[in-house]
């Protein structure tokens, strides 16, 4: 799908990668805010806009429930920024084929029309440097998805993959070759949901550049196809999956610190891209004059363990990664190491660019339904950071497990525990602080959560 589409359905210009137009379609994308900074199906509960000293938590109206009964409840952060930099997208996904020759231009691309296949589209976006490009990619990944997904329908349809979509088989052994690749059908969904995120940064970095604007965000998008559910993860929000005994990770967080060797492995195969400012090595700390010729602590992009080098004058350059937990900074700058846009960004005072160390693609985990007897109250919860920096899966999974046990009857328990998770994050305000229950910090951050229930869900939908 080319940009030309999005800019002419979404930002309303047929040439907004023309410089002359960037000034005027940077003020259309502002007159467009604040009703474009929530998600859709909250508009009408939310403005967009900030109440002083408040943070109030929103929920769409029980009168227009989401799809399979999904929770959902979000915060604005403790005035850190001006906006919302979170954003949020549920919908239904029709999948069909395309015929040869067919335009772009036609209704294709209209969501649930003429259903082949139907998925359904959790995601959030936790956006940094302003709410722009989370905000593109809640309007656009989701149509990623379906192209990439129709382009490949044969593909996911088959019992076995065929080598040729078209179906011809120009080697006989084609069927064996496949079969010993051990390719799959969830295989391919799986490259389509990589291309797709690939394809929604593209757009990003073009409508960026277009408006002269700056800025990423992180992406967490959970497809269930088929009967499984695929989670798709680039940045530091979380995918958990609570049952009754147990409780399954679903995604892994990408930042600086888990992504350390990647990184390092690239400084090391493209020296240039730390234009002499930086050093690849990780040390314990940041090294001194003094530590220069004495054997220290180190780590290269080859390492999961510790070694000692000798330090050379070189190693007194900045690290290419630094700080320790959620403190810790890629080139001094980005605390995630995969996400979408930040294709401006660059270190401050230098031009050096972060966008090569950071990775558009997401990491996939599949979840078959046919392999778990899922129980009535086994939910899926999608949260952005602000959740996590507060509790972990455990404290989270111990509230969802007390709630839903105490609510058995309510029908709108679902919202409810979406709420009530906000609510535990956030805290209270006391004085000029947001504080938890045992007077600790409680969350500054945007905070943004899906319950997703996971019992009964062809019934509800």
């Amino acid at each position: 799908m080319s940009s030309v589409w999005f800019k002419k359905h979404f930002l309303r210009s047929g040439s907004a990668a023309n410089p002359g137009n960037a000034e005027s379609l940077r003020r259309r994308v502002e007159q467009q805010l604040p009703a474009a900074r929530r998600p859709k199906f909250l508009r009408g509960v939310c403005s967009g806009e900030r109440l002083p000293g408040k943070r109030p938590i929103y929920s769409p109206p029980r009168d227009k429930p989401l799809q399979w009964r999904t929770g959902y409840a979000e915060v604005i952060n403790a005035e850190k920024s001006e906006f919302n930099e979170d954003q949020a997208t549920c919908c239904q996904i029709s999948v069909r084929r395309r015929e040869i020759g067919m335009e772009e231009e036609q209704d294709w691309l209209i969501l649930c029309s003429n259903q082949y296949l139907v998925g359904y589209y959790w995601a959030l976006f936790d956006g940094h440097g302003g709410p722009d490009a989370a905000i593109i990619a809640s309007n656009y990944l989701h149509y990623c998805i379906k192209q990439k997904l129709e382009e490949v329908v044969e593909g996911i349809t088959e019992a076995q993959p065929p080598m040729h979509l078209s179906g011809c088989c120009i080697c006989p052994s084609d069927p064996q070759f496949v079969e010993e690749k051990q390719i799959q059908q969830e295989d391919v969904v799986i490259g389509a949901l990589e291309n797709a995120f690939q394809e929604c940064d593209e757009v990003i970095g073009q409508e960026m550049e277009a408006c002269n604007q700056s800025g990423g965000c992180t992406a967490l998008a959970a497809l269930y196809l088929q009967g499984k559910l695929y989670v798709a993860n680039a940045g530091d929000s979380r995918a958990i999956l609570v049952q009754k005994q147990s409780v399954v990770p679903l995604s892994s967080e990408f930042t600086p610190e888990t992504e350390r060797q990647r990184i390092q492995q690239l400084a090391f195969l493209c020296p240039k891209l730390l234009a002499e400012e930086f050093t690849r090595f990780e040390f314990p700390r940041r090294l001194k004059g003094n530590d220069v010729g004495r054997k220290v602590l180190y780590r290269d992009y080859s390492m999961a363990g510790w070694g000692y080098k000798t330090v050379e004058k070189a190693d007194l350059k900045y690290p290419l990664i630094h700080g320790h937990g959620k403190q810790t900074r890629l080139l001094g700058t980005l605390a995630v190491s995969r996400g979408l846009g930040d294709h401006q960004l660059k270190v401050i005072d230098t031009d050096i660019e972060v966008k090569p160390f950071l990775s558009c693609i997401p990491q996939v985990k599949v979840f078959d339904f046919a392999s778990c007897n899922i129980k009535e109250d086994d939910v899926l919860v999608l949260a952005t950071d602000g959740l996590w920096d507060i509790l972990s899966n455990e404290e989270m999974a111990q509230i969802v497990r007390s709630f839903l046990d105490e609510n058995k009857t309510d029908p709108y328990r679902f919202s409810e525990l979406a709420r009530c998770l906000v609510h535990t994050a956030r805290g209270k305000k006391n004085g000029h602080q947001w504080i938890l229950d045992g007077n600790s910090l409680a969350s500054y951050d945007d905070i943004s959560v899906f319950v997703i229930p996971l019992y009964n869900r062809d019934e509800d939908c």
